[in-house]
């Protein structure tokens, strides 16, 4: 179950989706869009606090208090439901495409009587988009992207949904009288970017109160099938979770195989079997007789076939069979080799919690630096000027010493459609780091956004190019980029390309982490919080980097302080 903070977060975003389709004032949306980001990424669980707690959080006043504390109470908000009673289910249902905005969704509905995504898909090869004003073609053509990329997506969730309902799951059974042990497995353990179902493992010598618990737990909305030692449920976010319990001498072997991936264990199996064994989730078997050869403990199971201990996030079949049996797997970035954050927001600009907010939540994950990269100019409704963020650097350097870490003071600059970014020369050289990224013009030819991609890596003061494929899973593609060329340049340059954390982002995802290690690229791994909160995401950007086989020596925000200002002022940097 997501936490508290993302349900009501949630439902005041619906709320102001709900005020934007029924015709109410624009700035009422923003006010819940703004309460809806600060209470997500709010550090503490909001069901702990009461209305004055409450409206410490940023954007948070006391009628959205007030509507937080009825939620957590009754399990509803009247005036949400007031709203919900006049906007038909299949409107909201329109909204879930991500190229279409809730006004256009009950547009489309009072006009065509569209109120099904397959409705509005039928509309639009139909043509009657063209009739509707302000629906042209290209608008059609956007909102049948919208239709491909929400089918695409096929009932899959961000794996920060994923874990929350699984930490959860595991964490409640793992109390349980019986239970020997409990863990997820299957393609989240793999920590893959985006989930289809939930697998839970547990060891248990009696499966079945193991079972029957599971079925009733508090997420849990509808029981798809219930058995001795597997049961299937579905729970409130539409998320289907499956348990299985093996017996406690199985635990590892069974990890091993539900943990997969498939190829992964199609190899592991074809070992077994040159070595007249087989591996089965009870245990790896001699043919002949069946005698059990080991079946506790994954580094068992693999080293009866001859290999080390293979980490989760690397089980793709992609050479790491080949790696493992030549004693070249790499030795794989933790979040414990994260020095400091090198991308991060205040409420300067588009962030939701205050400068030393941030300073505090960043000193608690322990790290020796830390920067503070809000956005620069060009991007107007940021509304940052010269003066703001200079009175910034001012701020940041006087809370310094007592910080605990070297602070640095960045920005996030924006890249152009030409490939230029924030600021003359001058300015620029006035920050310690500088991030820059692509924030609009997505649909630019190929050449084009290869060639803007590449001429700010070679802005000489651009020190990280910032979610590079600039996505956001489930609602935009990847741009079109040669990403080979912009590898080949990051690398000429000496100019880290960066491993978004932020869930619906993991930007560089893995094969494209694995291609640009090839041209010697360096990483940097930051979470580009907006809030305290979202300096946790960090587990997510780690593992992505362990699935493309990134080491600690590859990732500059893992290197100790000197190393880090060497890299910022080193070949083919301005000194600083």
């Amino acid at each position: 179950m997501a936490r508290p903070n993302e349900v009501v977060a949630a439902l005041l975003q619906e709320y102001g989706d709900l005020i934007s389709i029924t015709g109410g004032q624009a700035y009422r949306v923003r006010v819940y869009d703004r309460a809806a980001r600060s209470i997500a990424g709010y550090h503490v669980d909001v069901s702990t606090l009461d209305r004055d707690g409450l409206q410490e959080i940023p954007n948070v006043g006391g009628t959205i208090a007030d509507k937080v504390i009825e939620y957590l109470h009754t399990g509803e908000v009247r005036a949400v439901e007031r709203l919900r009673a006049k906007v038909p289910r299949g409107v909201r249902e329109l909204t879930a495409i991500p190229t279409l905005g809730p006004r256009k969704a009950m547009l489309l509905y009072q006009e065509l009587g569209v109120s099904s995504v397959a409705e509005l898909a039928r509309a639009i090869d139909d043509g009657k988009l063209a009739e509707l004003r302000g629906f042209g073609a290209k608008t059609a053509e956007n909102i049948r992207h919208g239709i491909e990329l929400l089918r695409r997506a096929g009932g899959r969730v961000l794996i920060s949904t994923a874990m929350a309902v699984a930490e959860e799951i595991a964490g409640e059974l793992s109390g349980l009288p019986g239970c020997v042990d409990c863990t997820y497995a299957g393609s989240l353990r793999r920590m893959r970017e985006s989930i289809g179902d939930v697998d839970i493992l547990a060891a248990s010598r009696d499966p079945e109160p193991l079972m029957d618990a599971f079925t009733r737990l508090p997420p849990v909305v509808d029981v798809i099938a219930h058995g001795p030692t597997k049961s299937s449920v579905r729970t409130r976010t539409g998320l289907q979770v499956d348990l299985r319990v093996v017996p406690p001498e199985a635990w590892g072997a069974a990890l091993l195989y539900f943990t997969g991936s498939k190829a992964h264990n199609i190899r592991i199996r074809e070992m077994a079997v040159r070595k007249g064994l087989k591996l089965s989730e009870y245990g790896l078997f001699r043919v002949d007789d069946d005698t059990l050869v080991v079946s506790e403990t994954e580094p068992e199971v693999y080293a009866q076939l001859g290999l080390p201990w293979i980490p989760p996030t690397l089980r793709e079949d992609r050479g790491e069979i080949e790696a493992a049996l030549t004693g070249e797997l790499p030795e794989l970035l933790t979040v414990a080799d994260i020095r400091g954050d090198l991308h991060t927001h205040t409420d300067l600009t588009d962030g939701v919690a205050s400068l030393p907010e941030m300073l505090a939540a960043a000193r608690a994950h322990g790290y020796q630096y830390y920067a503070v990269t809000d956005h620069a100019k060009n991007l107007p409704m940021q509304r940052m000027t010269d003066e703001k963020m200079l009175a910034q650097r001012d701020q940041l350097r006087a809370l310094a010493a007592g910080s605990g870490m070297v602070l640095l003071h960045g920005t996030e600059l924006n890249i152009d459609p030409d490939g230029e970014v924030d600021w003359d020369a001058d300015f620029l050289s006035g920050f310690d780091i500088r991030v820059a990224s692509v924030h609009s013009h997505f649909t630019q030819p190929r050449e084009q956004l290869t060639r803007r991609l590449v001429r700010a890596c070679e802005n000489p003061y651009v020190n990280i190019i910032g979610h590079p494929m600039t996505r956001q899973i489930g609602k935009r593609e990847p741009v079109d980029a040669d990403f080979d060329a912009v590898f080949a340049a990051a690398a000429r340059t000496g100019t880290a390309l960066e491993v978004n954390s932020f869930p619906d982002r993991l930007d560089l995802n893995d094969e494209l982490i694995l291609r640009a290690r090839r041209h010697g690229v360096k990483f940097a791994v930051n979470t580009d919080s907006h809030a305290t909160g979202h300096l946790d995401n960090l587990r997510y950007g780690v593992a992505i980097a362990q699935r493309g086989w990134l080491a600690p020596a590859e990732v500059i925000n893992a290197w100790p302080l000197p190393e880090l200002r060497q890299f910022l002022s080193g070949p083919g940097q301005p000194s600083r």
